[in-house]
């Protein structure tokens, strides 16, 4: 997937916020406003979807849930709602889970475990240790025996977990170098044990989990305070967690100087194959052209490490708000207006292409796209994906704005149709005119990207305000444009040795996660 002083974090719904400098006289632009600065719903929206709801991992009945709350959302506004069902997935609901250190000493540790893990039956104890250097697979194999009934832990262990900037701030410029080339030496180091094997880290965890091993324990620490990147297990037969920069070095050390820690671990996951998979969708029909389309789109699965805060609940939560502001001020809007909470798109856009699959209509139609994906903060660019004739639209949608939401916005023209990795590659890729909304860091990919501490005290509720009131002012000036958005789109180069047509990076892999999907 730039930073702004923008005002207290979290607290109480803010007070009224008055525009003062709007170009024009337009009424509805003026009432939207109203709606979504004075009388704005992101605070509850986001309240009850977090702490409420939750994460939602794809296949989970968290996100079922989530699925059928928005739609009641949807339909108490009037709005006309439905979750479709495009595909199934390998459902996982997480339970307790617990890792402790009882010897030497006893201390709980800060750990989680891994999504799609299996649990254990009950409390398991073992002691943990650490992979030696495998010079090739014959070492390997006769090593494998010592891990039955064992712990093994399969990252390397930080030298330090505090923050590079604490360093930067604090140590001599002697002492930080010092500290990067450790670090550095210390991952390469890792690598280096078992680069010989020529195997994949799957491959040899299922290795360890053939051998007896009865968990594995990783860190994927992202470099920030009290933070950990929760992905996926890659075990199918005993759990795997992963455990803070700080614990994870301390029984690192302590396996490392033959003090021979031993753990102990309980852990309950529950699996539903072929869980179903919705897309939720609300539409408020168009009056004039109900076949052309605006659509809001956000992706409405997350990792289950923290809430699914950043990523993606404000890009959800700011398109529901818009469609709420939309239908109390513009409800008969000239183009049909639809909301797409989108389903795994951490899977690779599986949710957004497979709406786009099932509905070629809306590829026909579009008249704009709107996606937001990367965290809370306040929207301060827009790249009009590669199609230079969107240029004079946004031109004057812009200028249209209030300075208030305007004044922070850069424009790029004329782009790439690349989707950045997120839902509306699934869109552009395929020709429709489709927008992403970038928005500014406040640390994204340092503490809340696929983090355990992604929750609902990182949001920023004036940002998140202006990007729903932001949203819907596009959304009514595309549904009132008197043209359609043409759809000539700049290409790359055609290749010398093929002469083929250069495939966008990210559209080439959007379609191959795609394939993968319907081919399993």
């Amino acid at each position: 997937m730039l930073v702004l002083g923008l005002g207290l974090l979290l607290a109480a719904p803010l007070g009224r916020m008055s525009a003062q400098t709007f170009p024009t006289s337009d009424p509805i632009l003026e009432r939207i406003w109203e709606q979504g600065m004075e009388n704005s719903q992101v605070y509850p929206l986001a309240q009850a979807l977090l702490d409420s709801i939750g994460p939602r991992l794809t296949g989970s009945p968290e996100l079922i849930a989530a699925n059928e709350w928005a739609v009641a959302m949807l339909q108490g506004w009037g709005i006309e709602a439905r979750n479709e069902q495009y595909g199934t997935w390998m459902g996982w609901q997480r339970g307790i889970s617990h890792i402790d250190l009882i010897k030497p000493r006893i201390r709980s540790l800060n750990g989680m475990m891994l999504a799609w893990s299996p649990g254990t039956d009950g409390k398991v104890t073992g002691e943990a240790v650490i992979i030696p250097e495998l010079a090739n697979v014959a070492e390997l194999d006769a090593w494998l025996p010592q891990v039955r009934g064992k712990f093994v832990l399969t990252s390397f262990a930080q030298p330090t977990c505090r923050p590079d900037a604490n360093w930067d701030e604090f140590a001599t410029p002697t002492s930080f170098q010092s500290m990067r080339a450790a670090r550095s030496e210390a991952q390469q180091a890792w690598r280096g044990r078992t680069s010989g094997t020529e195997l994949t880290g799957a491959e040899l965890v299922r290795r360890f989990e053939d051998a007896g091993a009865v968990g594995i324990i990783t860190s994927n620490w992202p470099g920030g305070w009290g933070v950990d990147r929760i992905f996926s297990a890659s075990t199918e037969q005993v759990p795997t967690f992963d455990v803070s920069c700080e614990d994870y070095g301390l029984v690192y050390r302590l396996a490392e100087n033959g003090q021979h820690p031993m753990l102990q671990m309980e852990a309950e996951a529950e699996f539903s194959p072929g869980a179903p998979l919705f897309n939720t969708v609300g539409v408020i029909p168009g009056s004039e052209k109900p076949d052309e389309y605006i659509v809001l789109s956000a992706h409405y699965d997350s990792w289950d490490g923290g809430s699914g805060a950043t990523d993606n609940a404000t890009g959800s939560v700011t398109m529901l708000e818009a469609m709420r502001i939309l239908k109390a001020v513009y409800p008969n809007p000239k183009r049909t207006i639809i909301v797409g909470l989108w389903n795994s798109e951490e899977q690779g856009l599986n949710g957004s292409r497979a709406f786009a699959a099932d509905h070629p209509e809306v590829l026909e139609g579009m008249q704009a796209l709107f996606n937001q994906d990367n965290g809370t903060g306040r929207v301060v660019n827009v790249s009009t994906s590669g199609l230079p004739g969107a240029a004079p639209f946004f031109g004057r949608w812009m200028s249209a704005l209030p300075q208030e939401i305007s004044q922070h916005i850069d424009l790029s023209f004329p782009g790439n149709p690349s989707g950045g990795g997120t839902d509306h590659a699934s869109f552009i890729c395929a020709g429709a005119p489709a927008f992403g909304l970038g928005s500014l860091s406040w640390d994204y990919f340092r503490y809340t990207w696929h983090t355990n501490i992604d929750t609902f005290d990182k949001l920023v509720f004036d940002d998140l305000k202006n990007n729903a009131t932001l949203v819907a002012m596009l959304t009514y000036m595309a549904s009132e444009e008197p043209e359609r958005i043409p759809r000539d789109r700049r290409e790359l180069a055609v290749d010398p040795r093929t002469g083929e047509q250069r495939e966008w990076p990210t559209c080439r892999d959007a379609r191959r996660s795609w394939e993968a999907y319907r081919n399993r």
